[in-house]
């Protein structure tokens, strides 16, 4: 393919949307795991007006109740003499239970400790006109800006003070990232300057502030069709506010304030818009991103944020290159780090797409935050209650039916009597919505759709196609679906109210959607290290949510949940950001490194939950920016790959690896290889493998794959360890045998 071909972006799949709680029971803001009914006790409503509202005790209009008025104290003994009728049934019928509290002004009840008596045998007392449970009630505190789970995932915060680094207020400062996008809303707050010094701007300053330091524009048209750098569309204000957002900014979506503050990773960075995508343009040329890199570059920028990606060029004498990625390979050793997604094309083998797989990338896999806006499911027949997140499809007001049987995938035509019920249906195969639509065509009045890998459910896009359907769907986690398979047949309510749900047992579940290695051709390792991208919290334009223009440090905001590889990128390149701000002297190998071979072994397998090592899925593991601004040792390359190699051949095959002293202080390193997955392939290390380092040294290590002839076919991989009494680093050996 011929370098003209367009490169698509990567969109995140959904804006998201809404729901009710499991969060973080040590997070003030959290409403999660609750209690909210308390069935051991109930309130009473006995006949008869309270003095409130009883016709010859109720006051006139500006005054109180007289208590000590003949008619309210000759009332209070009526109510007083009915209580006590209701006690004396209470001691004949239901013994147990004890009156706890009883009211005659606002309310004319009484409060019972049932001990074990039913509600049910409360309610047949002839005084009594209404029993409930009690219910429980909490303080709503404003939310006190806590831990933003995305860099809690990735203890960015507490790397923002590492090395002397000053902070939250100094995270990433002087450093400059180049977002290559949409374009950024600078009107958001995440982009508010206060604070910032005055600092040259660059390109269209129609579109600059002293944070977003400089705007321009790269398509060959935008001089005939009056392109600007304006952010038009929402991907790029949102990559950009996960980079750098200004620090602890307030968010609300659909109207749900969130119980924590959304912050960068790197909250005082300088932002670049270097808009490939301008106005409704969704696709740029090579020659657009060339063009963007290259004026970030020039203009002193240190990092880029390639959100996109397409397929390879491999055209002409590149090889398995195209040239955007050689691109990429040659601004790295000139010490400019380019943060890309590795593609929304998994889970297959070897859907790593350009510029991501390109060897001197900082390639993005991406993993799930617990974490979304949704309502209660509520089952009215057991009781039970499951969150669920909404999307484009999600109720506006309360819907209640009948539970139906599993119905699978629906997809195609079908014709099942859904009358009058809640279709449950299995995510998978087509799109939201033809399920959703199929569910309605046969009568259903709501749909609960449930996922069908592990991790937090996701709000639903609709396909875009004519006829959308109307009725309310919503998804709930995989994890629901046994208890939701054996309640066929009750009543359950889809709930309208939203609120914010976190639930940190669905973290760090690798995408489904997100691309896998090996690269095509020559089998090296992709992504390098996976971070957040699925339900990721970010700033999106002002004109998403019908905001009007404003000062950039207004109080008006705009937020979206969206995943994609997209989403994690920017985590990458704020994190790079942050490791090269307390290592200025670093290479962007040894930046690249420090995040690729510290990453944390955290990412499960969406089928099943079980730990996920294969790292042509998830590469080093989830990034984890505390350890790697703490790093003593960088690998170059940050993983090693012997390619491929005929099964029947029988080949031995060096690699070099380059170890460098990232520390002032000598080293003894000692480097040991777990054994190979996969049987006839094996590593070994060179004599060298072990030795004192002086600080900021290098040395050359060899490491050795021997494949026997007749090697099990497929993926064959170990772990190079890098210690120092403790492991410091470690990196992704891997051969594939074919």
């Amino acid at each position: 393919m011929n370098m003209k071909k367009l490169f698509a972006i990567f969109f995140s799949i959904v804006l998201t949307t809404l729901v009710q709680a499991q969060s973080d029971p040590n997070n003030d803001g959290s409403t999660s795991n609750r209690k909210t009914v308390d069935t051991s006790s109930v309130i009473v409503q006995l006949n008869g007006d309270p003095l409130s509202t009883y016709v010859k005790t109720k006051p006139p209009q500006g005054k109180k109740i007289d208590f000590n008025s003949k008619s309210t104290k000759s009332y209070r003994a009526q109510l007083s003499a009915l209580r006590n009728d209701f006690k004396q049934w209470l001691q004949t019928n239901a013994p147990k239970a004890k009156i706890t509290g009883q009211y005659d002004i606002s309310l004319n009840a009484v409060a019972v400790q049932l001990n074990g008596t039913a509600k049910s045998t409360i309610e047949q007392a002839p005084q009594a006109k209404y029993v409930e449970y009690e219910l429980f009630y909490y303080p709503n505190v404003v939310p006190t800006c806590g831990p933003d789970p995305d860099l809690g995932l990735i203890n960015a915060i507490a790397a923002w003070s590492e090395n002397g680094a000053g902070g939250s207020s100094n995270a990433g400062a002087g450093v400059k990232v180049a977002i290559i996008d949409t374009g950024i809303d600078l009107t958001h707050p995440c982009f508010c300057d206060t604070g910032y010094p005055n600092t040259p701007q660059i390109g269209d300053t129609n579109f600059t502030n002293n944070k977003v330091i400089a705007a321009k524009v790269f398509n060959n048209n935008a001089g005939v069709k009056g392109y600007t750098p304006e952010a038009i569309q929402d991907h790029g204000t949102h990559v950009a506010g996960t980079v750098g957002c200004d620090f602890q900014t307030p968010a609300t979506v659909n109207g749900v304030t969130i119980p924590y503050c959304p912050s960068g990773v790197a909250p005082k960075v300088f932002l670049g818009n270097y808009n490939v995508f301008p106005a409704d343009v969704d696709n740029a040329r090579s020659e657009d991103i060339l063009n963007a890199l290259e004026a970030a570059y020039a203009d002193g920028f240190d990092i880029a944020n390639m959100s996109l990606g397409g397929s390879h060029g491999k055209s002409g004498n590149v090889g398995f290159n195209d040239l955007l990625m050689n691109a990429v390979n040659d601004l790295d050793q000139a010490g400019f780090i380019s943060a890309i997604a590795a593609g929304n094309s998994g889970p297959g083998f070897n859907t790593v797409e350009s510029p991501g797989a390109a060897e001197r990338a900082l390639t993005a896999g991406a993993v799930t935050v617990g974490q979304y806006i949704g309502v209660n499911v509520e089952d009215n027949t057991d009781p039970a209650n499951f969150a669920a997140a909404v999307g484009e499809f999600g109720p506006s007001a309360d819907q209640a039916g009948t539970l139906s049987a599993n119905l699978g995938t629906f997809c195609g035509t079908q014709s099942v009597n859904l009358t009058g019920k809640i279709a449950l249906i299995d995510r998978g195969v087509c799109t939201f919505s033809e399920k959703i639509r199929n569910a309605q065509t046969n009568g259903a009045v709501g749909a609960i759709i449930v996922n069908n890998v592990c991790g937090p459910p996701i709000s639903m896009a609709q396909d875009g196609t004519p006829n959308q359907p109307t009725i309310p769907a919503v998804m709930v986690s995989n994890s629901d679906r046994t208890a939701l398979g054996a309640d066929t047949g009750d009543t359950f309510t889809i709930h309208s109210a939203a609120s914010y749900v976190f639930n940190a047992a669905d973290n760090d579940v690798l995408a489904g959607f997100s691309s896998r290695g090996p690269t095509d051709v020559d089998f090296r390792v992709k992504p390098d290290v996976t971070a957040p991208g699925v339900n990721v919290l970010s700033s999106i334009p002002l004109s998403f949510c019908q905001l009007g223009p404003q000062s950039n440090c207004g109080p008006d905001s705009c937020w979206a949940f969206f995943q994609g590889t997209s989403m994690a990128t920017p985590h990458l390149a704020g994190s790079a950001a942050i490791v090269l701000q307390q290592h200025p002297t670093w290479s962007a190998a040894q930046v690249r490194s420090a995040i690729v071979n510290t990453a944390d072994s955290a990412v499960k397998n969406p089928t099943g939950c079980a730990s996920l090592t294969d790292g042509n899925a998830v590469g080093s593991g989830r990034e984890n920016l505390d350890k790697a601004v703490l790093s003593k040792v960088a690998l170059d390359p940050v993983s090693v790959s012997f390619g491929a190699v005929p099964s029947g051949s029988g080949q031995t095959k060096a690699f070099n690896v380059t170890l460098t002293n990232l520390d002032s202080s000598s080293h003894n390193f000692s480097l040991v290889l777990t054994s190979s997955t996969g049987t006839g392939v094996s590593y070994s290390l060179s004599s060298s493998s072990t030795g004192s380092l002086a600080g900021g040294a290098s040395a050359n290590v060899t490491v050795t794959m021997t494949a026997a002839k007749g090697a099990s076919p497929g993926s064959h991989q170990a772990t190079l360890n890098v210690s120092d009494g403790g492991i410091l680093a470690h990196a992704v050996v891997f051969t594939f045998s074919k």
